[in-house]
């Protein structure tokens, strides 16, 4: 019964992000990306991890998806995106950058093997317990890249937002407003 919904829940998380790549609407995509992430929850849960999966649960389909939806609103998705590589140098070094950062983070895990028995996971550990002494002593190094990627993540994010607006929404309230009471007055 287990291999059948294994199947069963990869069949779907396959096909659901398959739409959500293939899918030229943005509600479609995030839907099936949301349904995706949900379904990849269930196999936590199906494997024993229960805190995995409510983590799953609300980190990516809670907080993540607010936030592309959140995003979303920001750029409009009716006009074609121009790339323009100005600085082809900078765009080598950030690319390399990035690049060694993932060695990092799948490198770091191997190479600290032997830390992991430098603090032992006890069996009267709860699962949260287990894994946030995993986290933050055997992985600490790729949490830390990953957390500083978010980051720059983010500030990149709010920058091209910053950006993408072509007029102040106070002035076109302002320039309603005016022409509302225009037409009330005639």
């Amino acid at each position: 019964m287990i291999t059948f919904a294994f199947y069963f829940f990869a069949i779907l998380i396959t096909v659901l992000f398959l739409v959500t790549v293939m899918s030229s609407n943005v509600l479609y995509s995030m839907t099936a990306l949301a349904a995706g992430m949900v379904l990849i929850s269930g196999l936590f849960f199906m494997l024993g991890a229960d805190f995995l999966g409510v983590v799953q649960l609300i980190v990516y389909v809670g907080a993540i998806m607010a936030l592309y939806s959140f995003a979303m609103m920001f750029f409009d998705m009716s006009k074609e995106v121009k790339e323009k590589n100005g600085n082809e140098i900078a765009v080598f070094v950030l690319g390399g950058i990035i690049a060694l950062m993932l060695v990092v983070i799948f490198v770091a895990p191997m190479i600290g093997h032997g830390v992991s028995a430098l603090y032992p996971t006890g069996s009267n550990m709860t699962n949260p317990q287990a894994v946030g002494m995993v986290l933050f002593t055997k992985y600490l190094v790729p949490f830390e890249v990953a957390a500083i990627m978010l980051l720059v993540a983010m500030v990149a994010g709010i920058v091209l937002a910053g950006k993408k607006m072509d007029k102040s929404l106070s002035v076109i309230d302002t320039k309603d407003m005016v022409a509302e009471k225009e037409r009330g007055e005639k």
